[in-house]
């Protein structure tokens, strides 16, 4: 369901960084984008509000992988009333943490993508958030000859990159070589074949 009133929504983000501002404390700056041109700098997965945050206090935000960012993004999701599906309709980023992560993801897609047409084997990422493995699913399709499937269970839950018409099924017994370059793949670990499933 879309987001009806962009002004309303953007003002209701607005007073809850007014917030934590001046009740806070927290020293920051912020610029909320809605409706058209919201869409994030990575260009990857669209958004209908995108926030970005700076001043002293932003590395803050961006300390332990984000924690204190996603927190934030979670909180601002409620309170403009969007159900757990619709969180990815809105999107806060500080000193493009964010965008620099997608950024990375998306030149490991090109190097995973790389490594199964050279070997034909399936290759295995490190367990992320949904939201990274939503991101690499969508690098991924660009790809004609690649697919991907998300295996496993809960925060172990990773992306793996195989070849179009490969056997999901044999995902459970996947032992995976460790990747020579960065981007969280990893080795030795297949998923759970009933936590199998593609593009999510």
């Amino acid at each position: 369901m879309p987001i009806e009133d962009y002004n309303a929504a953007a003002q209701k983000i607005a007073a809850l960084l007014k917030t934590l501002t001046t009740t806070g404390g927290l020293r920051l700056k912020y610029r909320i984008t809605a409706g058209a041109g919201a869409g994030e700098p990575d260009g990857l997965e669209g958004c209908e509000i995108y926030v970005e945050l700076g001043g002293p206090d932003a590395p803050l935000l961006t300390q332990r992988g984000g924690e204190l960012l996603h927190a934030l993004e979670h909180v601002a999701a409620k309170v403009i009333r969007l159900e757990n599906e619709e969180h990815d309709k809105i999107s806060f980023d500080a000193n493009n943490f964010k965008a620099i992560r997608a950024h990375e993801l998306k030149v490991s897609a090109e190097a995973a993508a790389e490594r199964v047409r050279r070997t034909g084997q399936p290759y295995s990422f490190a367990p992320m958030s949904s939201r990274e493995r939503r991101l690499l699913h969508l690098a991924f399709r660009s790809f004609e000859d690649i697919e991907t499937s998300s295996v496993g269970e809960g925060a172990r839950r990773f992306v793996v990159a195989h070849t179009k018409g490969y056997d999901a099924s044999k995902l459970a017994s996947l032992q995976a070589a460790a990747p020579s370059f960065g981007g969280g793949g990893r080795g030795g670990r297949g998923g759970d074949r009933r936590g199998s499933d593609r593009r999510r």
